[in-house]
């Protein structure tokens, strides 16, 4: 049996930011802790961090009053940091910089006088803290058929963005289908699909072709690790999306001589290595790393962060 690695797989340099801010901050202050929501969407990562005694929260009213509160990397709305400031809790800010970036397009639209139709999954971390930016001047739609349900004008102020974790086929085909129903429709002046979405959904479409099955390391609740899932099955492959070594079931490598192993943007790199490892146990596998992209993007800590770093130094 052959196993090959896709390259580029796992962290994201917004997951990476996010993960070392938090490490940071508690090398700094203790791990009495508190983030909003997950602070990325990956179980191994999540209970490493609850393992230390870090506190996710849905809520800012579980958190205390004067505590600590890091933001998760999928953003939170204006409502959000209101509540905190309310607390007055001290808040470090460790949202993606590319989720940043369609935020900030939201709030430049909305106060231009558009109205935004954004395309995303309801109920996703980083659909609700967009649309929170101007949520009389957003409506959500995840299909073309959704389209449909508009009932715009054809010369209405509107313009578009997008969830950065989605398919690029399947935004693709929501995009095409607004454009023709509202020719005027503004776009953002650079796609708001993150460039780590994108290589990793281009290298499953190139090595899946070689493989015989597709397996994605990463969580149920990750979208990005779900669009890497269902573009194996959409090519025909038998696909499954698992949190680590421990879900692989045998039977599902009855007759397989070729596997494709990657990772959503959100999954650690053990993980990967623990499946690799397994399948090399089980099947006497031997792994190939094939690089379909070169990616060198890092971030910087959020700006509150380095200057506690300043101040403690």
């Amino acid at each position: 049996m052959k196993i090959l690695v896709a390259n580029p797989r796992g962290f994201c340099a917004g997951v990476n930011m996010a993960i070392e801010c938090l490490d940071e901050t508690i090398r700094m202050f203790g791990s009495n802790i508190y983030v909003y929501h997950e602070i990325v969407h990956n179980k191994y990562v999540v209970e490493r961090f609850q393992k230390q005694g870090v506190t996710f929260v849905n809520s800012v009213s579980e958190v205390p009053s004067g505590s600590l509160l890091l933001y998760s990397a999928h953003g939170v709305s204006p409502e959000i940091r209101e509540q905190s400031r309310q607390r007055k809790l001290q808040t470090i800010d460790a949202t993606c910089p590319l989720v940043t970036k369609v935020h900030l397009e939201a709030i430049k639209y909305a106060r231009e006088g558009y109205h935004i139709i954004l395309i995303g999954h309801e109920g996703h971390d980083e659909v609700i803290g967009t649309m929170g930016e101007a949520p009389a001047s957003i409506t959500l739609i995840e299909e073309p058929e959704d389209i449909e349900k508009l009932s715009f004008p054809p010369d209405a102020k509107l313009a578009y963005l997008t969830q950065t974790t989605l398919s690029v086929e399947e935004a693709g085909r929501v995009i095409s289908a607004l454009k023709q129903r509202f020719p005027k429709i503004e776009s953002p002046p650079k796609e708001d699909i993150c460039y780590a979405t994108t290589n990793r959904q281009d290298a499953v479409k190139q090595l899946a072709q070689r493989s015989d099955i597709v397996i994605v390391v990463g969580s149920q609740n990750s979208s990005n690790s779900r669009r890497l899932q269902e573009i194996g099955a959409l090519l025909g492959k038998p696909s499954h999306l698992i949190d680590g070594a421990q879900e692989l079931q045998r039977e599902w490598f009855q007759n397989v001589s070729t596997v494709l192993i990657t990772a959503g943007a959100s999954a650690p790199e053990v993980v990967v290595q623990d499946c690799i490892g397994w399948l090399s146990t089980e099947f006497g596998a031997t792994a190939e790393e094939v690089t379909t992209r070169e990616e060198h993007v890092s971030f910087p800590l959020p700006r509150e962060l380095r200057a506690l770093q300043t101040a403690k130094a």
